[in-house]
């Protein structure tokens, strides 16, 4: 299990060169380098902010993140300069990725086959062993031939190969690709190093260590029947005797390498990402009859209420109200007793009542914000607060009913411990537009671009909000919009700044 990058991170490792000479590359490097590819990524079709799967993929990450802190396998230098942020994309295919700067990559795909959370964990704990031992700048220290800008298109080339082999040709120019190729394969080494760390990180990060001998196995399998394609990890993280004789010797004696039962959350965020990952409609329609087959009731329960979860959404998404809301009510019934998955039915309860337009009947599967304040986490806890998929669908709702004023100081909160949620700031600027602070929702619809790297945008709007701040000065208007027209004066030149540098990298 590796990967440098990419929706084929065998061609996305082959693009770590050097930035001039043979010396590692410094953690600020590796971050801009990270950066710049991750802004591409942001504006990708393929790219999805769903907040609940972020959350559970985060719940798992974020653990082993403290693992490795704890048990000094990431340094405070990386740990301070590194973004540490999976970003989730569409795809159907079974892959995950490293990137430079400490971002992830994680398909549905991936999501949808790993049978439960500790095989998820295994995945990520490998990627992110790669990152904390500097797999990727001692990667890029051995090959000193490439530029950075060559570096980042072959890193673009490698992530659009699996939609347009024809578009990866254009990006990862001549034969060059195929040596780059073969340079970025993470060595057998550092496979094995990334392989026994991430293992390492299981128990402390409270996942079963067998999770990680389950997902190889799982490997194994798929690898027996031939990869057609649909496991690009595969091909990434190809299996040796040794990798996967190692994993089963380090097992405890006695251990079982056979994975825990799922948990009925799991298997809801599995369903879940298979039908985000948009299987066409023929396949929408054949799991919202799956819970009416023969044979139904028999199947264990982590099966039945994948199926109810992915039949109801799959109505949802096929703009059948009536099939949604009869297969949720099969899902509540089915996860009754069980707190975290009933968060989860009535999180998606409140999803199919606010796509079928009936609002008031989705803030109802809503917990208040006072709930929502109590139970967020520290802002030290960076696992995404329990409530921010409440947080965010409550206030798409209310703004829909026209009173969403109640929802500014969580947002406000949330943007404040987390500068980079882009999703937050746009629903801030619409509360802030509807309460008539004109001002305010312009300087966070600049922020939103921020978050995403667009710095051009962001310049724009943050000039966009100086033109609205000089005319409502000149017609006497609210004093408060002097101090946000003095925010919005700093950060245009900090936005400015970084717009240069930016454009200094071309």
């Amino acid at each position: 299990m590796s990967g440098v990058c990419g929706t084929t991170a065998v061609h996305a490792q082959a693009g770590l060169p050097t930035l001039g000479d043979s010396s590692d590359l410094t953690t600020a490097q590796e971050r801009q380098l990270g950066d710049r590819i991750i802004r591409e990524l942001y504006r990708d079709p393929d790219y999805i902010d769903d907040a609940v799967l972020n959350e559970y993929v985060d719940s798992i990450f974020q653990p082993l993140v403290k693992a490795a802190r704890e048990r000094g396998e990431l340094s405070p230098e990386l740990d301070e300069r590194f973004a540490w942020e999976i970003l989730l994309g569409r795809d159907r295919t079974v892959n995950a990725f490293a990137l430079p700067g400490g971002y992830f990559g994680v398909h549905l795909g991936l999501i949808g086959v790993v049978s439960t959370r500790d095989e998820l964990a295994s995945v990520l704990a490998h990627e992110l062993s790669h990152v904390t031992q500097r797999h990727i700048s001692r990667l890029i220290t051995q090959q000193n031939r490439q530029t950075p800008l060559m570096l980042g298109a072959l890193v673009l080339g490698a992530l659009a190969a699996s939609k347009s082999p024809n578009a990866a040709q254009a990006l990862m120019i001549g034969g060059q690709a195929v040596a780059v190729q073969n340079q970025l394969n993470f060595s057998r080494d550092m496979e094995r190093e990334a392989d026994r760390i991430g293992y390492g990180l299981m128990a402390p990060a409270g996942f079963a260590p067998q999770g990680f001998v389950a997902m190889f196995d799982k490997l194994q399998q798929a690898n027996r029947i031939n990869d057609n394609g649909s496991w690009p990890y595969l091909r990434s993280h190809p299996l040796t005797t040794q990798r996967i004789a190692d994993m089963h010797s380090r097992l405890p004696p006695g251990g079982s390498a056979a994975p825990a039962t799922p948990t009925l959350e799991h298997a809801m965020m599995a369903a879940r990402a298979r039908v985000l990952s948009r299987p066409g409609v023929d396949v929408w329609r054949q799991w919202t009859t799956e819970p009416l087959g023969t044979g139904f009731a028999a199947q264990p329960l982590p099966r039945r209420v994948a199926a109810w979860y992915a039949a109801a959404l799959s109505a949802s998404q096929l703009q059948d109200v009536p099939a949604a809301r009869t297969a949720l009510r099969g899902l509540m019934e089915a996860v009754r007793g069980d707190a975290p998955a009933l968060r989860q039915a009535r999180l998606l309860s409140a999803e199919i009542e606010f796509a079928a337009g009936d609002f008031q009947a989705a803030l109802q599967q809503l917990p208040a914000q006072a709930t929502l304040a109590s139970s967020a986490h520290p802002p030290a806890q960076a696992a995404a607060p329990t409530g921010r998929p409440e947080m965010l669908l409550r206030t798409q709702a209310l703004l829909r009913t026209g009173n969403a004023q109640e929802m500014t100081g969580p947002l406000q909160t949330r943007v404040a411990t987390h500068p980079h949620d882009a999703t937050a700031w746009h629903l801030l600027a619409a509360v802030w537009q509807q309460q008539n602070h004109p001002l305010r929702a312009v300087r966070a619809e600049a922020e939103a671009h921020a978050a995403r790297y667009d710095y051009q945008a962001a310049v724009d709007r943050f000039k966009a909000g100086q033109d609205l701040a000089r005319k409502s000065g000149s017609r006497g208007g609210d004093p408060a919009d002097y101090i946000d027209a003095s925010i919005i004066e700093t950060r245009l030149r900090a936005v400015d700044s970084l717009l240069k540098e930016q454009a200094a990298e071309r």
